[in-house]
């Protein structure tokens, strides 16, 4: 089917060299270039088509345009005699897949986890020579406990009203929502430098305990479909396995640190 409708496509838009064409329609003022008339123009150059790109240079022609269309939005694409729509529409027209509008995602979470990793990995290289040490175990753990808890930090009023959802302790003693994203990133800091442990291994195993806990009886205990706080206000992940892994490998950092003079 997608076959048969990139061939009408191609037939219908064929120019005189033969060309697949489409019209586009985008906001380009001298104060405002619109991201997503960029992104259609780049997509449909992408898949092949040569692109009558228009621009909309001020405010009123750009309402007069969509006064014209009875459309809300710009920018507009055209293949043919059939509005696509904007930048969406036209992703989904080429059959890749859309974010729908609240839709959750461990996405960021992941992204966190292996750009710690990366961090990790590359500091052990150049410092020991070899990529898998101990210690790039341990910044590894570090390195994402920091990156998450600075995304905590650039709206901690969020992250309460979030955190406050779920958290066993925070529901009962309002102030550790505010508290928990400055202990996430001390003991975090403090674990990358094995700098006071009495003070890192403590905070780590406290707040990762009580995290564990709070997740696994929210998810399993009681069911609840909720997102979690762990990216931040803005984020939408899940809470569920990620959630309780980051909260179970910050109570295995701190038993670590705590035992690591004994093991070594």
């Amino acid at each position: 089917m997608n076959d048969m409708s990139n061939n009408l496509d191609t037939q219908a838009n064929s120019g005189a060299r033969g060309e697949k064409t489409a019209r586009l329609y985008r906001m380009v003022m001298e104060k405002h270039v619109c991201p997503y008339g960029l992104k259609a123009k780049w997509q449909l150059e992408r898949k092949g088509y040569s692109v009558e790109d228009h621009y909309l240079t001020t405010r009123e022609e750009t309402d007069a345009f969509k006064e014209k269309h009875d459309v809300k939005t710009t920018p507009q694409v055209f293949i043919g005699d059939r509005r696509i729509g904007g930048y969406d529409a036209l992703r989904e027209h080429f059959g890749e897949e859309t974010k729908d509008e609240g839709e959750t995602s461990y996405t960021p979470v992941i992204a966190v986890f292996a750009v710690g990793l990366g961090l990790a990995l590359a500091l052990s290289w150049w410092s020991f020579g070899t990529p898998l040490t101990i210690r790039a175990a341990e910044w590894f753990v570090a390195f994402s406990m920091a990156m998450l808890a600075m995304l905590k930090l650039q709206d901690v009023e969020q992250f309460s009203t979030m955190f406050l959802g779920y958290d066993l302790l925070a529901k009962r003693w309002v102030p550790y929502a505010y508290l928990y994203p400055f202990l996430e990133a001390g003991a975090a800091i403090l674990m990358a430098g094995h700098l006071l442990p009495w003070l890192s291994i403590p905070v780590a195993l406290f707040i990762g305990t009580i995290g564990a806990a709070s997740v696994f009886y929210a998810v399993y205990i009681q069911k609840r479909d909720i997102k979690c706080a762990c990216v931040g206000g803005s984020g939408n992940v899940p809470l569920g396995f990620v959630s309780l892994t980051e909260n179970l490998a910050m109570m295995a950092m701190g038993f670590w640190m705590l035992l690591r003079p004994a093991v070594l």
